[in-house]
């Protein structure tokens, strides 16, 4: 399951905030900034491109909200003084719910940040999103790599780039804990879990797990299975099963699960800090890697917005109280398969200034507008690390950035609702308490059919 809309990064950014944007036009809607007396010529020169709509509004709506929505306001302020646009931002807890009831009755946003490339879907099959223009089609091509566009793409047809990304392809641990045990971060899934084996021995166990989240309770667990799939299988396997093409009891789906299951299901190596196997269930996501900042585990493989769930005061860094290595191949040989999650700026009308917005979203400018605010990951190629302060978003970026990196979307957002955010969901809690790997499965085809 994927990002910001979700039940997991309300409770990193919670809260519902309606921004509306003060703006200073840099001209009249010219390209000449001779007017402007509040930014100068230079600084106005990147968004050129974007003149002509002064006075114009363009309102997005997204599931971003409180500080991450302050950020948003400053990351594109500069644009709105230079082109006059206004950009009205309204964030809500309820987007997934409601975007679909705003557009279905006529009350489209003009911009949505939609985190699910499934959702991007359905309002193209009716008829509802925009194509984007050919100037931000050709800006996302120039920024963003095919395995990511692709998730925007729908019957050949692009409708908009990514924004933000996360990478969920990390083990959290103690950089601390390690040094003073002697342990070396691992390279290889064969060196995880040797790791694992020797931490089990010496009285502790290795890894920490919760999949506790309310309503979404299970998703954590999605995610073991998809980095594994990713692991074990080609992505191209991996793109058949999360599109229906080979059945969600096919073997090599059994064969990920079970790999997962030599570490979830194994009370050797689990639940530290919590109990049992079966802890796993009624651990909340949020909780369950804190055991490692009292020594109780060593290991707990969440993604790189788990930053934001460590105790106030926490040093996340590589010479800080917690840090994240990347969870290992299983052959480093074939590449580096990095399972994640966006959002992607889609548009529902296509006025002038409404295109002008979405390709300056799509931009390397506005990307490390971004950056530079802190706390924000993007897969835009042109980020700069240098703009990249927090040390898990700079390692999330080069991860992203890595030639080497095969990326793929959160499988889960990728299925049916009622699979993905259902079956799969609730599969997987069955399944940590207990039901063996060939029931599950085909309780979820069964669902899927």
């Amino acid at each position: 399951m994927a990002v910001f809309a979700r039940p997991r990064q309300a409770l990193a950014i919670a809260g519902v905030l309606g921004l509306a944007l003060g703006v200073t036009a840099c001209g009249t809607g010219s390209s000449s900034n001779s007017d402007n007396n509040n930014a100068d010529s230079a600084e106005c020169a990147p968004y050129e491109k974007y003149q002509g709509h002064s006075g114009k509004k363009v309102e997005i709506y997204s599931s971003i909200r409180d500080l991450e929505a302050d950020r948003l306001a400053e990351s594109w302020k500069q644009f709105e003084d230079c082109t006059g646009i206004k950009v009205n931002h309204d964030g809500s807890a309820e987007f997934e719910a409601q975007l679909p009831v705003r557009v279905d009755g006529g009350n489209a946003p003009d911009l949505a940040f939609i985190p699910q490339p499934g959702l991007l879907a359905r309002f193209v099959e009716r008829g509802q999103a925009k194509a984007a223009s050919a100037d931000t089609k050709a800006m996302a091509e120039e920024n963003y790599s095919a395995d990511w566009l692709k998730y925007s793409t729908v019957n050949g047809t692009f409708y908009g780039a990514p924004l933000g990304s996360n990478v969920k392809s990390f083990v959290w641990y103690s950089p601390k804990m390690f040094q003073e045990k002697g342990w070396t971060v691992p390279t290889t899934w064969d060196d995880m879990i040797k790791l694992s084996d020797t931490i089990a021995d010496s009285g502790i166990k290795p890894w920490c797990a919760g999949i506790e989240s309310g309503e979404a309770t299970g998703w954590p667990a999605t995610d073991w299975i998809e980095d594994v799939m990713l692991r074990t299988q080609t992505p191209e396997v991996y793109d058949q099963w999360t599109t229906h093409q080979i059945p969600f009891n096919d073997p090599r789906v059994a064969e990920a699960v079970n790999r997962a299951g030599t570490i979830l299901k194994n009370e050797k190596y689990v639940n530290g800090g919590f109990g049992g196997v079966r802890s796993i269930a009624t651990t909340a996501f949020g909780d369950a890697g804190l055991p490692i900042t009292a020594g109780k585990c060593a290991l707990h493989r969440q993604a790189s917005f788990y930053a934001n769930q460590w105790p106030q005061g926490t040093k996340v860094a590589e010479d800080g109280d917690v840090f994240a290595f990347y969870f290992p191949a299983i052959d480093p040989a074939k590449g580096k398969p990095v399972l994640g999650g966006g959002e992607f700026v889609t548009a529902f009308t296509d006025r002038p200034e409404v295109q002008a917005v979405q390709t300056y979203l799509a931009s390397g400018e506005y990307a490390n507008s971004r950056a530079k605010i802190g706390d924000w990951v993007s897969a835009n190629k042109k980020v700069d690390l240098a703009n990249v302060a927090n040390p898990i978003d700079k390692l999330s970026v080069e991860i992203l950035q890595d030639d080497s990196s095969v990326f793929r979307f959160d499988g889960s957002d990728l299925m049916p609702a009622a699979v993905g955010a259902g079956t799969f969901w609730k599969g997987m809690v069955d399944w940590i308490n207990g039901k063996d790997t060939a029931t599950v499965l085909q309780g979820i085809e069964s669902s899927w059919k």
